[in-house]
């Protein structure tokens, strides 16, 4: 990005109502951007914060009092004439009815569906498409074949529940696999002994890959499983580490939707420069699944997601009861192995 040109910093709204629906005003005439649609919001004054200056925007804007907002992604977006920092927040709770204090024209859209309004300020693409992004993601615990049933009825209830995005993770699975089978086929590449695995583990993937085409959901393989399955799902959740590989070898970015598990503002950068779709921070919470290791805590998970530029899932000791405190500093919502349904 340059540094000679201006950076403005702005709270913008996704102005969200029950049904999913968005508010989105067209820039009136006589401004830049003559005409295009974009979120309602406005620049930061110094010494506010982000949702006390979107507060006064609104109101000053289409004349509501917002009741409810939390932030949620920060973007920077480099215009032709300036760099623009968006502070980009959900919206859910507000008095009063939308009305344009500048007579610009405002429309309700479906950010899941074509939008009747065109067109829309580049910065703006982004935001409506990461608000198709599903709030809650479940992660596999199968661990072997013995525990496929039990995990198909609890998987079955989630995605009963609404639970739309699935990844099928199964580390240890997978290595008991691949160690047992080179300590009998010594001619096995190694890339082989950790890629090119089938029999129950297979069967449990297409099982758990099923049940999510059954109900509409997404499911993405972690990357210790074998590429090929990748693109039989829906895309890739990858590690740290793979993710780091990938752009060291300057490989292209896989294909369908691609998370990135992060543990730090640092990794969290590897997902973005690696265009994924989202990333996974943790752990937040202390959580059974590491129990020697204290959580980061909300404030630390704050810190991290400052300047992310993607959607981020808070993940460790997250349930039903944590999304609202997930949401409050930030997340886009939470990811974990249980608990993630009533």
């Amino acid at each position: 990005m340059s540094d000679t040109k201006p950076h403005i910093y702005v709270a913008a709204g996704l102005i969200l109502r029950p049904d999913g629906s968005l508010l989105l005003g067209q820039r009136p005439a006589g401004k830049p951007w003559e005409g295009w649609w974009e979120l309602p919001g406005g620049k930061i004054e110094p010494g506010e914060t982000v949702l006390q200056a979107l507060a006064r925007e609104l109101q000053e804007e289409l004349n509501i009092q917002v009741t409810q907002a939390t932030p949620w992604v920060e973007y920077t977006h480099e215009y032709p004439k300036n760099i623009v920092h968006l502070m980009f927040c959900r919206v859910t709770g507000w008095e009063g009815t939308p009305e344009s204090a500048e007579n610009q024209a405002l429309a309700w859209v479906h950010p899941d569906q074509p939008l009747p309004v065109s067109p829309l300020l580049p910065a703006t693409e982004p935001p409506l498409r990461w608000l198709r992004l599903p709030t809650r993601y479940l992660l596999s615990s199968i661990e072997n074949a013995e525990g496929l049933p039990a995990f198909l009825e609890r998987l079955d209830a989630a995605l009963a529940d609404g639970v739309r995005l699935v990844q099928f993770r199964e580390p240890a699975w997978q290595l008991r696999y691949t160690q047992g089978r080179s300590e009998h086929d010594a001619s096995v590449s190694p890339r082989q002994k950790i890629f090119d695995s089938y029999g129950d583990l297979r069967h449990a993937f297409e099982q758990v890959l099923q049940r999510c085409r059954d109900h509409g959901a997404k499911c993405l393989v972690n990357s210790i499983h074998p590429e090929s399955w990748w693109t039989e799902a829906d895309g890739v959740h990858l590690r740290a580490d793979d993710a780091r590989y990938l752009l060291r070898q300057g490989s292209p970015r896989p294909v369908g939707m691609v998370g990135v598990s992060t543990h730090d503002a640092d990794e969290i950068a590897l997902a973005r420069r690696l265009d994924a779709d989202f990333a996974v921070l943790g752990h937040v919470l202390d959580t059974p699944s590491h129990p020697q290791r204290a959580g980061m805590g909300w404030q630390a998970f704050a810190e991290c997601l400052r300047g992310a530029g993607l959607p981020v899932f808070a993940l460790g000791g997250q349930s039903s009861e944590t999304m609202n405190e997930a949401m409050t500093h930030g997340a886009h919502g939470i990811a974990g192995i249980r608990k993630l349904h009533s």
